[in-house]
C-alpha cells in the first residue's frame, strides 16, 4: 500500500497541468475500497492536490468505505486528513443479504458505523443499497429503505444486483447452488423504491441516486454533466472535454510507470458524435434532461434537429416529455433509459 500511495502522489505532481488551472471543486477516494488506506497516506494525497492544484475552499471530498473499516479512531482521523463526506458500502440491512453477498460486515456494524461516523462530524453521508438479491422479499426491502430514512442518510444510491462474469456468485448461478436474479421481483423493489422515496421527501436527482434536498452528490453530478476531471491512479480515467486517457491496469507496471516519471496510460480522441453521445446517455439519466440548447452549441443546429425528431416516437409513448427545450425521460421512460438513449444515439458518418 505504501508503493501505491507513493504511485498516487507521484502521479498528481506529474499531470498537475492536466485540469489547465481549473478550480478543484470534489475529490473522491473510490474505485475499490480506499478505506483500508492508512489515513496518514490519504491526508498525504490530500495536502498534495492542496499543494499542487488550486482546490475549492469548500470542495467536497469523499472517501468511500466498508462499514467494518469505520472505527471511531479511523472516523475522527479521516476528518483530521479532511475527508467531509463518506460514501459508505453497506448493500442491505438485512444479515441475511450480507451473507449472500459475501459481505465481510454484519447489519450491526452497518448501524453502529452510521451512529460513530455522525459522532465524528460526519453528516454529509451517503450509503449504497442493493435490491433485486434472491434473498430479498419486498417486506425486508421496505424496512431496509425504512431504516436508511430513520437514521437520516442524505444521499442514497440504489442499484439493482448485476451478474457479473467469472464472479463466485456468477459461478454459483451457473452450478445451481444459487437461485438467478428475478427480473419481475427487481422491478418490485425498483417501484417501491421511487414510492417511498418521494413519500420520504427524497428527491430522484438520477436513475440510481436519491437525496434529501440540497445533498447531491457533487462529483457524480460532475461526471453527468460533462465536466472535465483528472483520475489517479491503476485504471483510472481522465477527460478534458476533447480526449479520454485511461491509466495502465496492471498494479505494478503503474507503480513503475509513475516512479520512471512516465505514467502509462492510453489516449482516445473523441469523435463529436462520440462526445454527443456520452452527453445523451449521462444527461437523460438525470431529472435535468438533456438540453437541446447545449447540444446546438456544442454539436450544431442539425444534430439538435435530429435529436428532437428522433425523440418523438418517446414522446408519443409517454416515456419523454419536450419542454423548455429539453428532453426529460417520465417515470415510464427512466425503466428503459439505456435502451432509449442509444435509439437516440447519432452516427459517424
Amino acid at each position: 500500500m505504501e508503493k501505491v500511495s507513493d504511485a498516487l502522489v507521484s502521479e498528481l505532481v506529474q499531470r498537475k497541468n492536466y485540469l489547465e488551472a481549473q478550480k478543484v471543486e470534489t475529490v473522491y477516494f473510490g474505485g475499490g475500497t480506499p478505506s483500508i488506506l492508512k489515513t496518514a497516506d490519504i491526508e498525504r494525497i490530500v495536502d498534495t492536490i492542496r499543494t499542487n492544484y488550486e482546490l475549492d475552499i469548500e470542495a467536497e471530498i469523499t472517501l468511500e468505505a466498508n462499514p467494518d473499516d469505520l472505527t471511531p479512531g479511523k472516523l475522527n482521523s479521516l476528518k483530521k486528513a479532511g475527508i467531509n463526506r463518506l460514501s459508505i458500502g453497506i448493500q442491505s440491512f438485512a444479515q441475511e443479504d450480507l451473507a449472500f453477498l459475501s459481505r465481510s460486515h454484519t447489519s450491526e456494524q452497518v448501524i453502529q458505523c452510521i451512529s460513530d461516523a455522525k459522532q465524528a462530524g460526519f453528516h454529509n453521508l451517503s450509503i449504497d443499497l442493493i435490491y433485486g438479491i434472491p434473498t430479498l422479499t419486498d417486506e425486508v426491502w421496505m424496512t431496509n429503505l425504512e431504516t436508511a430514512f430513520s437514521l437520516g442518510i442524505p444521499h442514497i444510491s440504489a442499484y439493482s444486483l448485476t451478474i457479473e462474469e467469472k464472479t463466485p456468485l456468477e459461478v454459483m448461478i451457473r452450478k445451481g447452488k444459487v437461485k438467478p436474479v428475478d427480473e419481475d421481483r427487481a422491478l418490485s423493489h425498483y417501484h417501491i423504491l421511487t414510492r417511498l422515496m418521494k413519500q420520504y421527501g427524497y428527491e430522484q436527482y438520477e436513475i440510481s441516486n436519491f437525496c434529501l434536498p440540497g445533498n447531491y452528490s457533487r462529483h457524480n453530478t460532475a461526471y453527468w454533466q460533462g465536466k472535465s476531471y483528472l483520475g489517479v491512479g491503476p485504471s483510472a480515467h481522465s477527460y478534458n472535454g476533447i480526449s479520454r486517457q485511461f491509466n495502465v491496469a496492471n498494479l505494478a507496471r503503474y507503480i513503475g510507470s509513475a516512479a520512471s516519471g512516465q505514467i502509462e496510460s492510453e489516449l482516445e480522441l473523441l469523435s463529436q458524435v462520440t462526445m454527443l453521445n456520452e452527453y445523451i446517455m449521462t444527461s437523460l439519466r438525470t431529472i435535468w434532461g438533456c438540453d437541446l440548447a447545449v447540444v446546438r452549441q456544442k454539436f450544431g443546429f442539425v444534430n439538435a434537429e435530429k435529436l428532437l425528431e428522433n425523440a418523438q416516437a418517446f414522446i408519443d409513448k409517454k416515456q419523454m416529455v419536450y419542454q423548455s427545450d429539453t428532453l426529460i425521460l417520465t417515470y415510464a421512460g427512466r425503466l428503459f433509459a439505456d435502451g432509449i438513449a442509444s435509439e437516440l444515439f447519432g452516427e459517424e458518418e
